[in-house]
Formats: C-alpha cells, structure tokens, sequence
C-alpha cells in the first residue's frame, strides 16, 4: 500500500508527538488512584503554594545579590542633547588699540552634544557589604525553603496518619456492626422462641443503633481529614484521595534510635538563626570601616557640533575627551556611624542570645518528644496484647451465650472490650507514627527527599 508524501508525514509526526503528548497528561495529575504516604509527600512538595512561595522568595533573593552586585560592574551611559538660541548672549569686549568697550553677541545659534561616559568602583562600603553578605543571604533562604519543607512533610505525614485512622475507625464499626447484628438476629429469635424476654432484644438494638450513630460520624470525619490532607498537598481539590498502607511495613517504620543525641545543628531552625547572627555581624565591619573613602575612576568622551545652519548642523564634529579620579570621604556625620556600630554590636549580642535560647528550647523539644513516643510505643504493645485477649473473650462468650450459658449482658460487655481495645491499638499505632514524625523533626533528621 502507499502512501502520498503528506499523509506519510502526518502519521510520522503522529508517531513521534503522540507519546510527548500522553506523558504531558500523565505529568498534569501525577497521583494514582491509590496513593501512598511517600505519594502524598512527593506531590504536596510540587503543588504546596507556601512551599512554592519559599522558592519564589529564593529567586527574588539571588535576583536582589545581582542588583546589589552590579555595582562592582563598570556603569556606562550615553548622553545627547540639541540646543537652539533665538537670541544669542551678548558679551562685553574691551578694544585694547581703540580704548572702547563694544557689547557683542557670541556663540552659535545651534549647539548639539552627544556624549559617552563610564565610572569603575574601585572602593565603595555598600557595595563590598553587600558582596560579602551574599553567601549568607543565599544560605539563609535556601534554609528557609528546607524549614518550609520539613514543616510540610511533617504536616502532611500526620493528616495522613489522621485519615487512615478514621479509615480504619470505620473498619472497625463496620465489623462491629456485623456482630451486633448476628447478635439482634440470635436475641430476636431467642424471644421469639421465648427462652429470653425482650430485654436483650432491645439492649441488642441500641447497641446497633449507636454504632451506626458511630458509623455516620465517622464517615463525616472521614470527609474532613481528607479536605484536610488535600490542602496541604496543594491544588488536589479534584483529585480522589485513597490512601493506602501495608500494617507490617507501617509496625517495621515505628522503630527509631532513642539513644541518639539532639544536636541543635541539625535543626533548620537553630541554622537560620546562625545565618541570621552572620548577616547581623556583616554590619560591625560594615560601620566600622564606614570612615574609608569612596574610590571610583570615570571617563567621558564628547562630540560637539556647533553650526549656525541647523542643517549643517552634523557636518563635523569637535571632540573632546577626559578620565579622572573621585574620591569621596566622609569626615563627620553626627556620630551617626558610631551610633549604628553600637546598635549592630547589640544585635549581634541579642542574636546571640537566640541562639542559646533557640539550643534550650531544641533541648527541651527533643526530651518531650522522645518521651512521648516512649510512652506512645508501650501503650501500642499493651493495646496489641489487648486485642488478642479481647478477640478470644468476646468468642467464648458470645458462644456461651448462644447456649445458654451467659446472659446478653455479658456479650454486651465483651463486644464493647473488643471494639474499645481494636480502636485502642490503632489508635495508638498512628499515635506511635506521629510521635515519631515530632521526634524525627525534633532531633533535625525527618527526611525532606522523595
């Protein structure tokens, strides 16, 4: 079969733009149907606009050191301009060999300059600031940017950990719900059968009635975890959210070293007040030496055109050209450099005390949320033994009771155990991962790479 030269081009560029094409609509909704804590994570430090706005401002600081640095550059401008009198100056002339004074009119009618100039910085106290303060004002928002992403994975981790207790709350109801109903079902034939009054048909009944009560909530709040989780991640607001987990590999992750040593290095936010306290010490040097001169070299170079015919004017050209040197020195100001030397001294004195205060406070975030999750792991391995026991009672009396041998109040009481002890040990599970969260971002090692 052949094809015509055109519609052999058009199914080639089909060809070679068609998978271009589906990768640009992958790449527009990055999340799958089932999405993972990692998932979450990834997409909220793309889309999150506080986090965008973070790096926005890493921008604006780079493009502000090359506005401030541009004045190490040489400055070059040009320069023009036409004049015309319609009444020339009149001068004075003294006449040595007549003796007389005759006033005449001097100059050209039609005046024009074009002209070129340069100057080169050699010492200038604000520009040198500003080329030292460049590393540490670089540092300062790149450690900003870092502090917005820690705070976004922690946010995030635990909106997600907040969902899938609910979800797993509503798991547990469900189950629940089951049971009750197996357990009206033998309650309502039992007094049909007339074996039981209708008490334990009726207790039976409430007991379902409030679970599904439970049942409802639940599923509300559900809803709100996810608009919750949604809004950290950024622009999801049309994007299914189905989390999903693996309970082994969840208990794997609770396990974290609690003998290491907090180091109040490693927190972002003891590193920004550092860059800080830097910045803050640039301004000693930069008020201390504000008595050095201001050096700077400049060159002009000049076309004159003077004619009285206008359009003669251009016809040629008196050049004249010059170089030199300027030298600006400040000799007394009001003691306003001494002033603001003590008040930089002062800042860095104060910055100072941020930092000792910032290291008591580190000190005391890190023993809080390493006792929290000490606290937090035991409870989940007494709820996890709680289950076991809870799950083997509940069986044994619920078969008793289905021979006679206990009342529906003491299956009442075992399904509120279990169901009391289920919530438990999640609870306190997704409890565990959050204090892990506080404690990893305590100790300055919660992981910002996904």
């Amino acid at each position: 079969m052949r094809f015509k030269s055109g519609t052999l081009y058009a199914i080639i560029s089909f060809i070679f733009c068609c998978p271009a094409f589906l990768m640009a609509q992958a790449s527009r909704d990055s999340l799958p149907p089932v999405v993972s804590l990692q998932e979450c994570i990834r997409y909220a430090l793309k889309n999150q606009p506080a986090l965008k706005q973070a790096v926005i401002d890493q921008d604006i600081n780079e493009r502000n050191i090359g506005v401030a640095l541009a004045g190490w550059l040489p400055q070059i401008s040009a320069t023009g301009n036409y004049q015309h009198y319609f009444q020339l100056a009149s001068s004075p002339i003294f006449n040595s060999t007549t003796g007389e004074t005759v006033v005449t009119q001097l100059g050209i009618k039609n005046t024009s300059t074009l002209g070129l100039g340069a100057t080169q910085t050699i010492y200038n106290n604000d520009v040198l600031l500003a080329s030292r303060a460049a590393k540490f004002s670089r540092q300062f928002y790149r450690e900003n940017t870092e502090s917005s992403q820690i705070n976004l994975v922690s946010d995030v981790s635990k909106a997600f950990y907040n969902l899938l207790l609910s979800q797993k709350q509503l798991q547990i109801i469900d189950e629940n719900i089951v049971r009750l109903r197996l357990a009206l079902k033998d309650a309502y034939q039992q007094y049909q059968a007339g074996v039981v009054d209708k008490i334990d048909y009726k207790q039976a009944t409430i007991s379902l009635n409030n679970e599904l009560s439970a049942h409802k909530q639940t599923q509300e709040a559900i809803k709100a975890n996810v608009a919750i989780l949604k809004e950290l991640m950024g622009n999801a607001d049309n994007r299914i959210i189905n989390p999903v987990y693996d309970s082994v590999a969840l208990v794997r992750e609770i396990a974290v070293d609690t003998n290491v040593v907090a180091n109040p290095a490693n927190r972002v936010e003891y590193q920004l007040l550092e860059s800080t306290r830097s910045l803050q010490n640039l301004n000693i040097s930069y008020y201390r030496y504000g008595y050095l001169p201001t050096v700077s070299a400049f060159g002009n170079y000049n076309l004159s055109y003077l004619n009285n015919q206008l359009g003669n004017l251009y016809n040629q050209s008196y050049p004249n050209s010059y170089a030199g040197l300027s030298v600006s020195i400040p000799i007394f100001q009001g003691t306003r450099r001494l002033q603001n030397l003590r008040k930089a001294k002062l800042q860095v004195e104060r910055a100072d005390l941020d930092l000792v205060n910032s290291r008591n406070t580190i000190s005391t975030e890190v023993t809080q949320a390493l006792a929290n999750y000490k606290s937090n792991y035991t409870e989940l391995i007494t709820q996890n033994a709680n289950v076991s026991l809870a799950n083997e009672v509940y069986n044994v009396v619920f078969l008793q009771y289905r021979e006679g041998i206990k009342t529906y109040l003491d299956v009442i009481v075992a399904q509120s155990d279990l169901r009391t002890s289920q919530l438990n040990y999640n609870n306190a599970l997704f409890t565990v991962l959050s204090s892990k969260v506080d404690l990893q971002r305590a100790l300055g090692t919660l992981p910002v790479n996904y």
